[in-house]
């Protein structure tokens, strides 16, 4: 009886350190043999402890509500994420089987406009590369027993998530700055025009068929499609900053169990949405957009597909004077 009646309280001591199980016994089920299921009963009807720590919620031992909302983690967010990766990859890939890439009308003129400055371009890639890091640790930390462990096995997942822990939260450090500098510096660029509706109509000029074909609507200095991924990338990444210091950082925000679970269901719903988004702009400005991707290496793009993609802008520039060429 001895053995049976200390198996539940270790179970309790590993699951809460220095706690000491404090309840009701009228409010306990009547004992059915299994007393680790007594003492999950009684957790569950709100049984509190006693412990050294002196945050808020020390004496809740569970959330109550992690049963239901677990499950939406697992079955929900976990294959969304997946989906939110290779699935966006597998549609562009075949879109641009299809279609082809978007290539210069003019060919490459071989002028260089000036377009991003070195700061820019430092803060993109101090965003861009945490980004691209947290999305591959967080979608094996969310749907890795999903699409890892189901093909490597269980100790190839378990050793890839256990690099994966660190890598996430050490980057979310870099990645925040990153999110802060980009959404403060260049939120002046992505003010919404009547002009870029008609952007959304063509598709941007980027469908090489069929009346679309052909079409070079006009750009500020970001096109329609950048503004949506710049507002989007600036609110998700407020709500992946906001709940991943939650997650984060316990200790300073206290958090109840329930805003805890809460924070990482959100965190992971924002990060979807970012996944997914980001994966477009990647493949855009890469692939989709002949030329695109010199302006994010050195900040000049060529003069023609500044206006093919980017002609009020490139219209503006060179009016009032501040038009320069790479030397």
């Amino acid at each position: 009886m001895f053995t049976k009646l200390l198996k539940p309280l270790l179970m309790l001591l590993v699951m809460a350190p220095g706690l000491a199980l404090a309840s009701d016994p009228g409010t306990v089920a009547a004992q059915s043999g299994n007393e680790a299921e007594v003492v999950w009963q009684a957790i569950q009807q709100g049984a509190e402890g006693r412990t050294v720590s002196e945050v808020e919620y020390h004496a809740q031992l569970i959330n109550p509500q992690d049963e239901r909302l677990l499950p939406l983690r697992s079955d929900v967010l976990a294959p969304g994420m997946a989906l939110a990766l290779f699935g966006m990859i597998a549609a562009f890939a075949a879109f641009i089987a299809v279609n082809g890439i978007s290539k210069l009308h003019g060919g490459f003129s071989g002028k260089m406009v000036y377009r991003w400055s070195k700061a820019d371009v430092a803060i993109h890639w101090l965003g861009a590369i945490p980004c691209l890091l947290l999305i591959l640790t967080g979608l094996t930390l969310l749907a890795g027993r999903l699409i890892i462990e189901p093909y490597l096995g269980q100790q190839a997942f378990a050793t890839m998530a256990a690099v994966a822990k660190p890598v996430h939260d050490y980057m979310a450090i870099p990645f925040l700055i990153g999110w802060v500098l980009m959404t403060v510096k260049w939120a002046k660029n992505q003010i919404p025009a009547k002009y870029d509706l008609a952007w959304f109509m063509v598709v941007g000029g980027y469908i090489n068929f069929g009346p679309f074909k052909g079409k070079h609507p006009d750009a500020g200095f970001a096109n329609a499609g950048e503004k949506v991924w710049f507002w989007t990338f600036a609110f998700c990444g407020a709500i992946i900053a906001a709940t991943g210091v939650i997650l984060l950082f316990p200790e300073y925000v206290e958090p109840s169990r329930s805003l805890s679970l809460l924070a990482l269901i959100i965190h992971a719903a924002a990060a979807i949405i970012v996944t997914a988004f980001s994966i477009v702009h990647i493949f855009m400005a890469t692939v989709m957009s002949e030329g695109g991707m010199e302006c994010m290496v050195s900040g000049y793009c060529d003069e023609n597909w500044a206006k093919q993609h980017h002609n009020v802008w490139y219209d503006e520039i060179k009016a009032n004077g501040t038009l320069k060429y790479k030397e």
